[in-house]
């Protein structure tokens, strides 16, 4: 079962995603701020991050760029998760080190996708 950790300061938002996801068989771990979510990814290794961008304490674009710059968590990926939608949001985050980018609110199949593409990614498969 793929361990996801899911950064998402918004509680509704949060719970809504965990029992979708947990519901699609993923071990979902989660954290409420930046600077959580870097340490849990370091703790937990996941296999997968869904980083929200707009969080307290570290933003979502520092705590991507914490990962990507420590070698115990460089590999793991990240996929943003943000409600901007505006020209050129979806190349700062893959600036900030995301591998890859999806907007809120979200459509699980479309997530789930993007979900398996990088674990696929992961495993070679």
């Amino acid at each position: 079962m793929p361990k996801l950790l899911l950064v998402e300061d918004n509680e509704y938002n949060r719970d809504m995603l965990m029992r979708r996801l947990a519901k699609k068989g993923f071990e979902v771990v989660v954290a409420v701020d930046g600077g959580e979510g870097v340490a849990k990814a370091r703790s937990e290794k996941p296999d997968l991050i869904l980083m929200d961008m707009h969080l307290p304490v570290l933003d979502g674009w520092e705590a991507t760029k914490q990962l990507k710059e420590s070698d115990d968590t460089r590999t793991i990926p990240i996929i943003a998760l943000t409600a901007d939608a505006m020209t050129g949001d979806r190349e700062k985050a893959m600036e900030a080190g995301c591998d890859d980018y999806d907007t809120k609110p979200i459509e699980l199949p479309r997530l789930l996708e993007k979900i398996q593409a990088q674990l696929a990614k992961q495993t070679g498969s």
